[in-house]
């Protein structure tokens, strides 16, 4: 790896491992204390807020054309509002372990929208590096407090598992149609007008929401919990993945969520939640062979 890419894979390794964190600390808030959408615009609202303010503290003035317009709109209903929405909704239709399974498409999906749309070549190599970090994502997924636990696809969770399927597709798109606008402009100036366009769709999903919370019932460290996935998983965690995404492509950036199990894991690992077994290390060894694969640069 060429030293003038390592601190964007870095950027990347650590917004996965905020995610990887978010999975054990932001399990209190919903549904008791914020619903779903009201979580989603706070998220939007406060990260917002943190871009526009960065972009004013680094005084980046970059002139937007106007042909670009139309793509950070649309970056914005992929990226932001169809991403969250879809997978909250879902995820409330459907089983944790079938949303787990189903987000693995993701990497793949990146990788076939990348080649209808940036003319991306799907190498061999690519091809077995999501391979092996699929297997890994699914053993460990699939794996877990000792036994195995098989997804329940069924008619109860079908619309569930449709959105969270349409969650990792809009994911995958918005990374592949905001990969040009970062060739030109400062990757602040991006995310902010992303976050902006954003903010406008999620707006009215969820205001009603949002007015009906009780934040005098809410215990500090639930605040807490809610300051964290403002600060860290939405706004650090989106501007880590923007950098990142101008020195790599979008398969590079998608295929690091494979990591975000093992994260997870290893977090829990480390709070005394969870015990190593060959499954974990054997899983970790397929999720960074993988990464390996898909960020090896080919002749």
């Amino acid at each position: 790896m060429k030293s003038n890419n390592i601190l964007p894979h870095l950027a990347v390794l650590g917004a996965n491992v905020i995610y990887g964190i978010t999975f054990t600390v932001a399990k209190d808030v919903m549904p008791e204390y914020l619903t779903p959408n009201a979580f989603i615009l706070v998220r939007v609202t406060g990260a917002l807020l943190l871009f526009w303010m960065l972009s004013y503290a680094l005084r980046i003035q970059d002139k937007v054309a106007k042909r670009d317009w139309l793509r950070l709109a649309i970056a914005g209903v992929f990226g932001v509002a169809a991403n969250q929405l879809l997978f909250f909704q879902g995820l409330s239709l459907t089983t944790p372990i079938n949303a787990a399974i189903i987000m693995t498409v993701n990497p793949v999906m990146v990788l076939l929208i990348a080649a209808v749309i940036l003319r991306n070549r799907i190498t061999a190599t690519k091809t077995l590096g999501i391979i092996l970090g699929l297997s890994g994502a699914v053993l460990l997924n699939t794996y877990i407090g000792g036994e195995w636990v098989v997804p329940s696809f069924s008619n109860e969770t079908a619309f569930g598992d449709f959105l969270v399927f349409l969650n990792a597709t809009s994911y995958a798109i918005y990374l592949v149609i905001v990969k040009p606008v970062m060739q030109k402009y400062n990757p602040v100036t991006v995310i902010k007008w992303v976050f902006t366009f954003g903010f406008i769709y999620v707006l009215p999903f969820g205001l009603m929401q949002l007015n009906q919370v009780d934040w005098n019932a809410i215990p500090g460290f639930v605040l807490g919990e809610i300051t964290f996935v403002v600060i860290a998983t939405t706004f650090l965690a989106y501007l880590f993945n923007i950098y990142g995404l101008k020195k790599l492509s979008p398969s590079v950036v998608s295929i690091y969520i494979y990591l975000q199990p093992f994260l997870a894991t290893l977090v829990a690992l480390l709070w005394g939640r969870d015990e190593l077994n060959w499954i974990k290390i054997v899983s970790a060894i397929f999720i960074f062979a993988g990464v390996y694969l898909v960020s090896k640069r080919t002749k």
